[in-house]
């Protein structure tokens, strides 16, 4: 099996959508079945079932992922060891959060610098309103994001961090009784626009358009900046749902946060422009993910 036909399967298999698979790789939609029909041949058994409405793996695609990522882990680890080793790995990579995020990626950072003496990473500040922005400018070279994030010039790493979330609300709002909300509750409140440059479906996995029963959630004033959420919370002109990393670093006054035990959880990826792979990226990247995905709520060791 050639090493592109591994990466497809591998892709395929975690997009689980012949599309978005073909998007990431940049091979056409045929060139994803082709290699997937081969595979299945040779095997003599199918590795995915596909309708309509799905693709999934099955048992047999399952075993399959579970020996190929392991060795293709392995190929790819000692040809980038090799890369670094002719190139050398050096400099200072920029790393875009929002917020405090930087704190939560401290770990990772600290052993890549442990491992590389001789390169830094700068943690730059970047904001939900224009999220994808420094990456395509050049202001920085990857940045930890929510998923999901469906960017045709980007790649995605695998899920670092998770958390729940919360809402924030003034503190004088009634809901603040009740001590939880739902994702229904929503409805009828106002929620942040964050403004045209947000994708609207990356900003909808965080802030629904909707309630799980179809309800329309009305949208606010338009704030850009953290900072500029909590003063229109406080104001009582919006509520926002927020991550739940925000009271355990914020505690503003004339703001309660309350949990969405609804909500899905967050994930939160380094991504990074597709086009712009150095030795030092990827150098991040691989340490990065040596980590174990950490609930953020745990303790920052």
């Amino acid at each position: 099996m050639e090493l592109r036909d591994i990466e497809i399967f591998l892709t395929l298999a975690e997009e689980l959508h012949f599309g978005r698979t073909a998007e990431r790789l940049r091979v056409s939609a045929p060139r994803v079945s082709q290699a997937i029909k081969k595979q299945e041949r040779r095997i003599g058994a199918p590795l995915f079932d596909r309708t309509s409405r799905a693709v999934t793996l099955t048992p047999v695609g399952k075993v399959l992922r579970a020996e190929l990522q392991q060795a293709y882990d392995l190929i790819q680890g000692g040809l980038a060891r090799a890369s670094e080793a002719a190139l050398g790995v050096r400099g200072t990579l920029r790393l875009g959060v929002m917020g405090v995020l930087g704190q939560e990626m401290r770990p990772v950072i600290e052993a890549f610098r442990e491992r590389h003496p001789e390169c830094d990473v700068e943690v730059l500040e970047i904001h939900f309103s224009e999220p994808f922005a420094p990456l395509r400018a050049g202001r920085t070279d990857v940045q930890l994001m929510w998923r999901p994030v469906h960017e045709p010039d980007l790649s995605v790493g695998s899920t670092l961090l998770t958390e729940d979330r919360v809402l924030a609300i003034a503190a004088d709002s009634p809901l603040v009784e009740r001590g939880t909300v739902s994702l229904e509750d929503l409805a009828d409140l106002r929620v942040l626009d964050p403004g045209p440059e947000a994708p609207r479906y990356w900003f909808e996995a965080m802030v629904p358009a909707c309630t799980p029963l179809g309800r329309r959630i009305e949208r606010g004033p338009v704030g850009r900046t953290f900072h500029e959420v909590l003063a229109l919370v406080v104001a009582g002109q919006i509520a926002c749902p927020v991550n739940a990393h925000v009271p355990r670093y914020y505690t503003p006054p004339g703001i309660s946060f309350l949990p969405i035990h609804d909500a899905p959880v967050t994930e939160w990826a380094l991504v990074w422009p597709t086009s712009d792979e150095s030795a030092l990226l990827r150098a991040f990247v691989r340490t990065a993910e040596e980590f174990d995905p950490r609930h953020i709520t745990e303790a920052t060791r």
